[in-house]
């Protein structure tokens, strides 16, 4: 059963550690799970997370840390002697531990990496924080299975029986030549089934899904969801066998990224959480809501340019909100699919078969919405049928002109590099919202000649 967090709970942990009662600390977290003990850690002040984190033994403490906010790990950290730290990270893989010891200042990852144990371990942590984080290379651990493929199974069994001991979980066992280059997998079923003086080369698959250490990691999550992978081998440049990609490292690119658009289209430049300070979060808002308050100014000015239609027909402007909302809300989500299709690799064929879809389906939308708005504007507001006519017909218009929008501006963006998701934010909100505005006041001023 998932655990769940109360605040009674939280308030009880927090009265045993101000008495300093350990056992019966111990007695609450034993049988829970490290991630929902860094879950109770993250509900807690700086010093009480610490006091908890002392008192469990390091082969728990270990994995807690890689599940712990950023602000409480790296206050965890800063009380940690450099081989306090090397022993944590001893009990981890090396993705992991590379992953913590890369949040430390240089002179502490130095001194901590002096202190761990396991040479080995070190050298492959400090191969990884090599690679960007952002690519295979940084996401990929050293802990895996090869085999030769001029060994006979028994040597094979023999040796993946050596290497298992210091991989937490087998999920694929890779072939390798002399040069260590990758040449296949092989089958646990054809290893258990085939005789022992069989040779490797006899039995392997040559079929193997892998990527380079410089591939993306959004590539790398595109490739593993399409082939259903949960682990997938990482080559260097001259194709020798460097590391494995694991599922659960993938589930959280995709939540990072999943984040980052969520915040991007919510007009959030920065990745910011809701526990920052009041500085990082304004600095993540405030650019995106000046250039809103700019094109605001612009909507104004476009209005003004048409001062002549308030004489004569004024109550064109108690519609202006309603045609800037609808060319908002059409542009969004014309963008937001196209951004969703982008993201999947599924948006194929030509730009403007889509473009041209895109207007057929504003035309058979905008022509149920304008027939609802002549009904509504007569019969509900008792506007003249002239007027009815001329709001529709610029709804009608504004609908075209805002999906085309929305479904061309982030297929633009991401044909030059820029990330699309900034399609579905107040960028495409603001400046359709100036469209709709000037495209409807324009056809009111054609048909209705002020």
């Amino acid at each position: 059963m998932e655990f769940k967090i109360c605040k009674e709970s939280i308030e009880a942990i927090e009265s045993l550690i101000a008495e300093k009662n350990e056992k019966e600390l111990l007695l609450i977290l034993e049988d829970l799970h490290y991630a929902d003990i860094a879950e109770i850690m993250n509900e807690l002040s700086g010093d009480e997370a610490i006091y908890i984190f002392d008192i469990l033994d390091s082969e728990v403490t270990a994995e807690i840390l890689l599940e712990l906010d950023e602000g409480i790990r790296e206050k965890i950290l800063k009380s940690l002697s450099p081989k306090e730290i090397a022993e944590e990270l001893d009990e981890l893989d090396t993705d992991d531990a590379a992953d913590i010891i890369s949040e430390l200042p240089d002179d502490r990852k130095e001194e901590v990496l002096s202190e761990l144990e396991d040479l080995e371990h070190a050298k492959d942590i400090v191969e990884l924080l090599r690679y960007d984080e952002d690519t295979a290379g940084g996401l990929m651990a050293k802990e895996f299975v090869s085999v030769n493929e001029n060994w006979s199974v028994l040597t094979c069994v023999k040796e993946m029986r050596k290497q298992a001991e210091h991989v937490s979980r087998v999920h694929s066992i890779y072939v390798v030549d002399d040069e260590n280059r990758l040449k296949g997998r092989l089958s646990l079923k054809d290893l258990l089934t085939s005789s022992t003086t069989t040779h490797i080369s006899d039995v392997y698959i040559s079929n193997v899904d892998y990527v380079k250490v410089d591939t993306e990691d959004i590539e790398v999550a595109r490739i593993m969801q399409k082939y259903d992978l949960e682990a997938i081998p990482v080559v260097d440049e001259m194709g020798r066998l460097v590391g494995r990609i694991t599922i659960d490292d993938i589930v959280d690119v995709i939540k990072e990224e999943a984040d980052k658009d969520y915040q991007l289209a919510a007009g959030i430049s920065q990745d910011v959480e809701a526990n920052d300070s009041i500085l990082d979060l304004t600095k993540a808002r405030l650019p995106w809501l000046v250039l809103a308050m700019i094109g605001g100014f612009v909507a104004v000015n476009v209005s003004r340019s048409f001062e002549g239609a308030m004489e004569k027909f004024g109550v064109l402007f108690f519609f202006t909100p309603l045609i800037a909302a609808m060319a908002g809300n059409v542009g969004v989500q014309s963008s937001a699919i196209i951004v969703q299709g982008l993201a999947n690799n599924t948006i194929t064929g030509s730009i403007w078969k889509r473009l041209v879809k895109e207007v057929l389906l504003s035309l058979l939308n905008g022509f149920f919405l304008a027939i609802l708005m002549m009904i509504g504007s007569h019969f509900v507001l008792g506007v003249d049928y002239l007027i009815g006519i001329t709001v529709s017909i610029a709804l009608v218009s504004v609908i075209i002109i805002a999906s085309l929008i929305g479904t061309f501006v982030p297929i633009l963006l991401n044909k030059y590099g820029i990330d699309p998701a900034l399609a579905t934010g107040p960028f495409i909100t603001t400046s359709n919202d100036i469209f709709g505005i000037l495209i409807y006041f324009s056809i009111a001023k054609v048909i209705l000649g002020f």
